[in-house]
C-alpha cells in the first residue's frame, strides 16, 4: 500500500518533477477558484490529469489537505440532481487511477485514504434490454455509501453498492483487490471477492492491524 507519510516533496529530490508539480499546483488553484464546487476546502493538491465535470461541480464537496493523484476521475453521472452526490471531507487521499462515480450519496469522512486503481459507485448499469446496446441504458437507481473516517481502502479495491446503503465504520481496512458490497462495522479488516469480515480489532490494536495482515 501507498504510504502517505511521503507526502508530495519528491519534486526537491528530483528536478525533473519540478515541472508536473508546479503545473499540478496552478492546476489546484485555477479548479478551486474557478469551478463551482458545492464547497471547497484550503491546502488542496489536485493533480492536473483528475477529470471533474465543471457543469457537475455544484454536486461536489471537497474537505481541505485533500490530495487527489495522476488520473482520479470524479464522476457525477447525468442521472443525478439536487443534493450534492460526492463529498470528500478534510484530509484524505485519494490514488491514482481511482474512480468515485455517484448517482445519489457517496461521503469519505476524514482521513479516508484510497489507494491505486480503486473503484467506489454507489449505483449500476441496466443491461435487461437486449435490443440496445448497454452504453444506451439508463443507470440502475442504485444506494448510497459512507465511509467512515480513517479507513484505508486497498489497491485495485472496488466498492459498489447497487441499493439500499453501505456504511464501512471508521478504520475498517479493505484489503487490496476486494468487492465490497455489503456494509462493516468500525475497525473491520475486509478481504475478498465478494468481501466478507476477516478480522476485527480493537481501537488500541488498529496500528499494527496492516502488519499483521502482510499490507506493507
Amino acid at each position: 500500500m501507498v504510504d502517505i507519510s511521503e507526502r508530495p516533496r519528491a519534486h526537491l529530490e528530483d528536478p525533473a518533477r519540478l515541472f508536473p508539480w508546479a503545473l499540478t499546483k496552478l492546476y489546484t488553484l485555477w479548479v478551486s477558484a474557478t469551478y463551482p464546487f458545492a464547497s471547497v476546502g484550503r491546502n488542496l493538491s489536485i493533480h492536473h490529469t483528475c477529470v471533474m465535470n465543471r457543469s457537475k461541480a455544484p454536486q461536489i464537496k471537497l474537505g481541505s489537505q485533500l490530495i487527489m493523484k495522476k488520473d482520479v476521475w470524479l464522476n457525477v453521472i447525468k442521472e443525478a440532481i439536487g443534493e450534492p452526490k460526492i463529498i470528500i471531507d478534510d484530509n484524505c487521499w485519494i490514488g491514482a487511477r481511482s474512480i468515485i462515480s455517484a448517482r445519489n450519496y457517496i461521503h469519505l469522512e476524514s482521513g479516508v485514504t484510497v489507494d491505486t486503481a480503486v473503484l467506489i459507485m454507489d449505483h449500476g448499469h441496466a443491461y435487461e434490454d437486449i435490443r440496445r446496446p448497454i452504453r444506451d441504458q439508463p443507470a440502475s437507481p442504485g444506494g448510497r455509501i459512507r465511509i467512515g473516517q480513517g479507513c484505508r481502502i486497498g489497491h485495485g479495491a472496488a466498492i459498489v453498492c447497487p441499493r439500499a446503503e453501505l456504511i464501512l465504520g471508521p478504520n475498517c481496512v479493505v484489503l487490496p483487490n476486494s468487492l465490497v458490497t455489503a456494509s462493516a462495522p468500525a475497525y473491520s479488516v475486509i478481504s475478498g471477492n465478494p468481501a466478507r469480515v476477516i478480522d476485527t480489532v480493537e481501537p488500541e490494536e488498529a496500528i499494527p492491524i496492516e502488519a499483521r495482515h502482510g499490507i506493507r
